[in-house]
């Protein structure tokens, strides 16, 4: 039986906590108590800690599937007229476990072109920087639109770059972040259709009848939940997402 996401998330970073945790070495910047030494000091190095975290939920927010799957599921919610249902935190709790689903790949390449090759001396902090994120380059430009990195390279005001590898990341994390939010737009706005369908043929049905002191939304629901239900729909939309992402 293969591992679940989450135990391979974990199997990822307990090396990483692990080393952390050794008395001589933290994210690449060794400990010590020398004055003289010209490492970083105890509390710096937990301030610079600390400001990952910080930039940890942005970052699985952003440069993930993640905001592709909230912004569809999010319009799902609002196609289907279900107010909260589901919650937020159930649909953020579903993203994340697609993300680390979909992501797992990445992840295992940034571990072992980047930290392991560190962790065992092979390579210099910045070496491992750059080789970590040649895994998640390659993912970004699969995903950003050329039309989007040209504009974030005039707007930095850039020379081009003469191939996709040369695309920094200060230019290639906002284009993919715009691609996202344009393609999980549009897949929102094509989930709308049906139910919006729905909605006026309910409308004209119970304005034609006279039931004007009911709100058509309160008669719709139910069939649209029913039409939801019926063509199996979080397996169509879910299984669809997942598959963009990991379909070459």
């Amino acid at each position: 039986m293969s591992a679940s996401p989450i135990s391979q998330v974990a199997g990822l970073l307990l090396p990483m906590v692990m080393h952390a945790a050794q008395p001589n070495a933290a994210l690449g910047i060794s400990f010590s108590n020398d004055l003289n030494s010209k490492v970083a000091s105890v509390p710096l190095q937990i301030v610079i800690l600390l400001t990952l975290l910080t930039l940890l939920p942005a970052i699985v927010m952003c440069l993930t599937p993640f905001l592709r799957i909230t912004v569809v599921l999010h319009f799902l919610r609002q196609a289907l007229g279900t107010q909260t249902t589901p919650s937020n935190q159930v649909i953020v709790g579903l993203s994340l476990f697609l993300t680390t689903l979909v992501m797992n790949p990445v992840l295992q390449d940034i571990y072992k072109q980047g930290w392991l090759p560190m962790e065992k001396g092979t390579l210099t902090t910045q070496q491992a920087l750059e080789a970590s994120s040649k895994p998640l380059k390659t993912f970004l430009l699969r995903f950003a639109r050329e039309k989007d990195i040209r504009l974030f390279v005039d707007l930095s005001r850039t020379p081009p770059p003469s191939s996709p590898a040369d695309v920094s990341l200060t230019v290639l994390i906002p284009a993919y972040i715009i691609s996202e939010l344009r393609t999980g737009f549009q897949i929102g706005a094509i989930l709308y259709l049906p139910f919006l369908v729905i909605d006026l043929l309910v409308a004209s049905i119970t304005l034609s009848i006279g039931m004007i002191q009911l709100p058509p939304v309160m008669v719709s629901a139910p069939f649209k939940i029913l039409l939801f239900v019926l063509v199996d729909g979080w397996n169509l939309v879910l299984g669809s997402l997942v598959r963009s992402f990991v379909t070459p």
